[in-house]
């Protein structure tokens, strides 16, 4: 049990792992960076059609963004299904539900198939207003997404220990812990002959008849293919650069009695967003997850923020949180992931990333898709939709300026004169983490300097004290 920030529920509810540091050169068919979902499970359908893999990964498998999620599987994001309908067609809409959908099942199947304990549970999941000024909105997501193929109702009663105005409810999702079940499919990997490497830092990435990844210790990865599952990418082409963006959301947990738990996933887009889920936990209970108070990294009142989600989180029980962390997430432009060849120039590199706060699903439905570019097998239905090289609609051409000025502003020297060595923007310190952190794409470094996470691939030179 902790209050401070810190690793979440899931990682401290797990053994640490212990795969090695790769110290010398070799080769492979594919090399996949980053061991998160995305990774992993690109990693698990790349061996399962014979391709030999390396995995590797900066820090330890899965105590990045995939183990500080939620652990939400559904295939209901908020306000998604009217947004993509709106912006992209119904055609797109329904391809997007597909996607999430078969994500979802093959979770399902791979726990079954591998046995794996993940604590995987059916649930329903709601996004919900509570003014009613929001109503109209919620009743255009309930149509868009059944419209798309999901069993979605428009609804006014919930379990929420509040009243509600309304929501739209899809039955029979799942929820889990992620970590286990990535844990599994690691496990899975290694029993395949694949190796996992651990504290081996990708720092540079060229291609060439056979793609050449060289690590921070000079190392270096011969492989016919490579795979960037790195969240933000940890090498990325201008063009990718500029329809990204990064968010941070803080997570409490703390244990509550079964009876009377809510038993559906929840969300809300109002108050900064407001998330809540339970899980099983000891004795019996149920430990409540509540996420919310989504904000830009480097954002100088988080700790203001955590307070305001603590006593949101009030409402449910909780006197005071026992584990508290913080998620990041990548989003794009045009509110639809990035999954194939990283740009138009490219024929051996692919990313995948700008999940939006939803890469649990679509970081499992990146691996059959991936694997399918790399092995020539069938692609999915979906596979165009999320191609990083589509063309962005003339509307969404106002959003990358906007996106762009934002980031622009970061490298005039204002709130501090620490900057990221990625690419030179300014840092902001997170008074909660206690972090320095890059608002433009999400390198986040200790109070020492000392790197945390990428696309950064070095910590920083000369740090001054953190403010208090």
């Amino acid at each position: 049990m902790s209050s401070d920030m810190g690793h979440s529920y899931w990682v401290s509810s797990t053994p640490r792992t212990g795969h090695p540091a790769l110290d010398h050169d070799r080769t492979a068919d594919v090399a996949v960076i980053g061991g998160g979902i995305a990774g992993l499970c690109t990693a698990w359908e790349l061996a399962r059609a014979g391709a030999e893999v390396v995995v590797l990964e900066g820090d330890r498998i899965v105590r990045g963004v995939s183990g500080h999620t939620t652990g939400k599987l559904t295939a209901l994001h908020g306000l998604t299904y009217g947004r993509v309908r709106r912006e992209h067609g119904a055609e797109a809409a329904g391809l997007y539900a597909a996607a999430q959908q078969d994500a979802m099942e093959r979770v399902a199947a791979l726990c079954a198939e591998l046995e794996i304990d993940a604590e995987l549970e059916r649930a329903p999941a709601y996004t919900y207003a509570t003014d009613p000024d929001g109503v109209g909105e919620l009743e255009q997501e309930a149509e868009a997404a059944r419209e798309a193929g999901l069993d979605a109702a428009f609804v006014t009663e919930t379990e929420l220990p509040f009243e509600v105005a309304g929501a739209v409810r899809v039955p029979d999702q799942y929820q889990f812990h992620p970590r286990r079940f990535l844990l599994g499919l690691a496990a899975a990997l290694s029993a395949r002959g694949m190796r996992i490497y651990e504290h081996s830092r990708v720092v540079e990435v060229h291609e060439r008849a056979h793609c050449v990844l060289r690590l921070e210790n000079g190392s270096t990865v011969s492989a016919g293919d490579v795979v960037v599952a790195t969240g933000f990418p940890v090498t990325a082409h201008t063009a990718l650069l500029a329809r990204l963006s990064v968010r941070r959301e803080l997570v409490l947990a703390a244990p509550v009695d079964a009876d009377g738990a809510p038993r559906g996933m929840y969300l809300t887009p109002e108050d900064g967003v407001r998330s809540v889920r339970t899980a099983p936990y000891e004795g019996g209970r149920r430990l409540l997850v509540v996420t919310g108070e989504a904000f830009e990294p480097g954002a100088p009142d988080t700790d203001a923020r955590l307070a305001r989600l603590a006593e949101w989180a009030a409402r449910f029980g909780i006197a005071e949180p026992w584990y508290r962390w913080a998620a990041q997430d990548v989003h794009s432009v045009d509110g639809l992931p990035l999954v194939g060849h990283e740009h138009p120039d490219t024929q051996h590199v692919f990313v995948a990333t700008g999940f939006g706060g939803w890469g649990l699903t679509n970081g499992v439905a990146a691996g059959p898709l991936l694997a399918a570019h790399v092995t020539g097998a069938p692609r999915p239905a979906w596979t165009e939709l999320l191609d990083p090289r589509r063309r962005l609609p003339f509307r969404d051409v106002p959003s990358v300026l906007r996106s762009q000025a934002s980031v622009a502003r970061h490298y005039v020297a204002g709130r501090s004169h620490v900057r990221c060595p990625h690419m030179g923007c300014e840092l902001g310190f997170n008074t909660a983490e206690r972090t320095w952190e890059c608002p433009c794409h999400g390198s986040r470094f200790a109070a020492d300097g000392s790197l945390l996470q990428g696309p950064a691939t070095r910590g920083l030179e000369e740090v001054p004290e953190p403010p208090e």
